[in-house]
């Protein structure tokens, strides 16, 4: 297998056919796992700039950094915080991408370079059922403001938004199916589908939040409040500032993941440099600005602090301007909620039976799987969002350590793709009965450090930065226990072999 990494001025020459039959196992490829084609890499700057601006500016992220202003941290450094999250960000998510667009594969089959050709649904399901669950979520939030546009619009429905179905009123009801009815759609349509919608939203959102923050410093005549009445200062605040920027990261750790479901479609190298410095670097600065004018000016009107931009939306006097902006906000979610929530479970369900689940199919299966869990549920529980995903949100960290450390330093990006897809005893990845034990050794203590510093409430002045600690523990176990005995494809197409010592589990 020939995989070129040469890099010219505007793209990278990837050449990945597909693995011959004689090679490859059912239980481990179909057409929708297979190595990105060079007709299907679409995903340019542009692509990935929208795809960022439409994570960045989404409702859960705006009422994140309005709690940094909340906890005292001033204009200044509340978007000094945002920015070194911003600049760890868009490292890591560039690294990263590079896996993806070298190898063409998604995330689960990128698994299996670290954790085995069976080891690699560990990771995989991780990802996928904290995207499930916060699908739901998200679908449930977009919702919410779908509800205020269409009360808004008519407000004779309010009638039906009194009575409650399972904890969610009729109202309520239709609104939830009907965003989750149209997600569904764009996934069944495939990648593109996916790329067209990103790229419709980004500049919408945009516009949106830039409208508002105009709106509100006009309402405020160019003067708003640059720190709330219980400013933070001393050695506090600067913690404050680093646990800003370390919770940003964690934010990202579910996307850091599973990138390369992204990147693989992507032409060039180049491309992806490009689209995640203006999508998360130039981006961020925009919305921690905007974040900052939302809430200093609503702070500035009547001493309170906004929790997120709609409840500056429900505020707006004007029916025409309320419904346009609620539109653009449930647009938005929507394109956060397909590309963070939908594609990542998407491909994990359809790596667990190839033959028999497509990426359509498993797009569908993790779509209802998000109403059963009936999401309103879990959003009002301290619990689930706590204990539950923040514990499997602690497990990211260590994964990303494991499989950054597996593929730039002991691999040195060598992969020999075929073997990806092939359940030899012989094959590259095949380790012990499909499992490599080296990476779940250096899994299992980082994941229960981090998964402590997260959850229990004795740590929590640590634990905004248990994502840093679960990472740089698990890189650093599996940097010393790592197989470095394996058969690699280099870039010349020539095999070679690195021996280490480590014998073969």
């Amino acid at each position: 297998m020939l995989i070129d990494d040469t890099v010219s001025r505007h793209t990278t020459t990837v050449a990945t056919p597909t693995p011959p039959a004689a090679e490859t196992s059912t239980t481990l490829y179909n057409l929708d796992l297979a190595p990105t084609k060079a007709s299907g890499r679409r995903w340019g700057s542009y692509s990935i700039f929208t795809l960022w601006t439409n994570d960045v500016h989404n409702i859960a992220n705006y009422s994140f950094a309005i709690g940094l202003f909340a906890l005292g941290l001033g204009g200044g450094h509340m978007i000094l915080s945002l920015m070194i999250g911003a600049v760890i960000v868009c490292v890591a998510m560039t690294y990263a991408g590079f896996m993806g667009q070298k190898t063409g594969v998604p995330f689960p089959v990128m698994s299996r370079i670290s954790f085995g050709i069976r080891g690699a649904q560990i990771p995989a399901i991780v990802r996928a059922v904290i995207a499930i669950v916060w699908f739901g979520i998200q679908t449930y939030l977009a919702s919410i403001v779908f509800r205020i546009f269409l009360v808004a619009v008519a407000p004779s429905l309010d009638r039906f938004d009194q009575n409650s179905i399972l904890g969610l009123s009729s109202l309520g009801w239709i609104c939830f199916i009907g965003i989750w009815a149209i997600q569904i759609v764009v996934l069944v349509y495939g990648m593109e589908a996916v790329r067209r919608f990103e790229s419709l939203a980004g500049p919408l959102i945009l516009v949106t939040v830039g409208s508002l923050a105009l709106w509100m410093l006009f309402r405020t005549d160019f003067s708003i409040a640059w720190t709330s009445d219980q400013p933070a200062s001393g050695g506090e605040m600067w913690r404050q500032v680093f646990a800003g920027a370390a919770l940003w990261m964690s934010i990202y750790g579910t996307l850091i993941l599973n990138f390369c479901d992204f990147s693989r479609r992507s032409p060039s190298k180049t491309a992806v440099v490009r689209g995640n410095f203006w999508g998360l670097f130039v981006n961020v600065l925009a919305f921690a600005v905007i974040a900052f004018i939302l809430c200093g000016a609503q702070f500035q009107i009547d001493g309170t602090i906004i929790d997120s931009p709609t409840d500056i939306v429900a505020a707006i006097p004007n029916t025409l301007f309320l419904s346009l902006a609620c539109l653009a906000l449930v647009i938005v979610t929507m394109a956060v909620n397909v590309m963070a929530n939908f594609v990542a479970p998407s491909y994990v369900l359809s790596n667990l039976a190839p033959e028999k689940i497509s990426f359509r199919k498993a797009g569908i299966i993790s779509a209802c799987i998000g109403v059963v869990l009936l999401p309103w549920n879990l959003y009002d529980s301290p619990v689930v969002i706590n204990y539950f995903l923040g514990g499997l949100g602690a497990v990211l960290g260590p994964l990303f350590g494991i499989i950054f450390v597996d593929y730039w330093f002991i691999r040195r990006t060598k992969v020999d793709v075929p073997a990806l897809y092939s359940d030899s005893p012989t094959g590259t990845y095949y380790y012990c009965k499909g499992f490599n034990l080296r990476a779940i050794y250096a899994l299992v203590p980082a994941a229960l450090v981090s998964t402590l510093f997260a959850v229990v409430p004795a740590f929590h002045l640590v634990a905004p930065f248990s994502w840093f600690i679960g990472a740089g523990l698990a890189a650093a176990i599996y940097a010393v226990v790592g197989d470095r005995t394996r058969q690699y494809v280099d870039v010349s197409g020539e095999s070679i072999a690195v021996d280490s010592g480590h014998g073969d589990h």
